[in-house]
C-alpha cells in the first residue's frame, strides 16, 4: 500500500506470567482508511495482540503508532490515538448517565466541563445515541450500550479504532445497526471477530492468527476459504436480547 502505516509491528512476542507464549514474532501493518479483521480460534493471540496496540500490554519487539514508538513517555498520546472498544460494554460504562460516561474521557484530558459536554453530545450524535444522553447505562439494551461505548471512544478523536468481538451479545437488528455505524466512521479499524459476516461487510483485509503467529493474511474471502473459517458469531444470551 501507499503511504506510511498508522500502526507498524515487527517481531512482537509476549509471554504471560504463567509461561504461556501468547505472541510469537508477529509482524503487522495498518494503513490509513483501512479496516482489518483479525480472525482465528480462541486463544490464538488476537486479543493479546490488540491490547498491545494502545499499551495495555507490553511485549518484546518493535511497535509504533502514528509515528510514535511504543515507549512509556508516548503512552498518553498513543492511547488518545488508538481507541479500544471492549467485548463487554459493561467494562467501559461506569458513570451514572450516558452523557457523563462519554464526557469522562475529554474531562480527564483537560477539557472544560462545557467543552466536554459538547464533545460528548457530538459523539453521541455520531453514534445515534443522543436520545439516551440522560439515561443510566444499565437501562440500555446491549446494542445501545455498544454504541455508547463507541461514542465514548470517539469523544477522544482517535485515529484508529480497535474493536474486540463487537457483535457479541447483539441480536441481528443491533448487529446491522453496528455495521452501519462502523461503516460510516472514517477511522482505520482493527476488528477482532469470529463473525464472518461482519468481516466481509467491513474489512478489506484479514489476518489469521494461529498459536500466537500470523498464519496468513490477504483479502477476507481468500483467508476464510483457505482456513474453511465459517465460525458463527457468539451466541446472544437471553438477558442481552432487549
Amino acid at each position: 500500500m501507499n503511504g506510511q502505516p498508522l500502526i507498524e509491528v515487527r517481531g512482537l512476542s509476549y509471554r504471560y506470567d504463567n509461561g504461556t507464549l501468547a505472541l510469537d514474532g508477529v509482524d503487522f501493518q495498518l494503513f490509513p482508511g483501512e479496516t482489518v479483521a483479525l480472525l482465528g480460534p480462541n486463544g490464538s493471540g488476537k486479543t493479546t495482540f490488540a491490547h498491545h496496540l494502545n499499551g495495555l500490554l507490553r511485549g518484546e519487539g518493535f511497535l509504533s503508532v502514528c509515528g510514535l514508538e511504543m515507549q512509556k513517555q508516548n503512552l498518553p498520546e498513543i492511547r488518545r490515538k488508538v481507541g479500544l472498544v471492549f467485548q463487554d460494554s459493561d467494562e467501559q460504562l461506569f458513570m451514572p448517565s450516558v452523557l457523563e460516561d462519554v464526557a469522562f474521557g475529554p474531562l480527564n484530558a483537560g477539557r472544560t466541563p462545557a467543552d466536554a459536554r459538547e464533545i460528548a453530545l457530538a459523539a453521541l450524535d455520531h453514534a445515534g445515541m443522543r436520545y439516551a444522553a440522560d439515561k443510566a447505562p444499565y437501562h440500555l439494551s446491549a446494542g445501545e450500550k455498544k454504541r455508547v461505548a463507541i461514542a465514548g471512544v470517539l469523544a477522544m478523536n482517535p485515529e484508529v479504532l480497535v474493536l474486540d468481538e463487537p457483535t457479541t451479545f447483539l441480536d441481528p437488528p443491533a448487529q446491522r445497526d453496528l455495521v452501519t455505524l462502523l461503516g460510516r466512521l472514517e477511522q482505520s479499524k482493527v476488528l477482532i471477530t469470529h463473525d464472518t459476516a461482519l468481516a466481509r461487510a467491513l474489512a478489506s483485509r484479514a489476518v489469521f492468527f494461529e498459536r500466537g503467529k500470523i498464519a496468513a493474511e490477504g483479502p477476507v474471502q481468500e483467508v476464510l476459504e483457505r482456513f474453511h473459517w465459517e465460525a458463527a458469531p457468539p451466541a446472544v444470551p437471553a438477558a442481552a436480547r432487549k
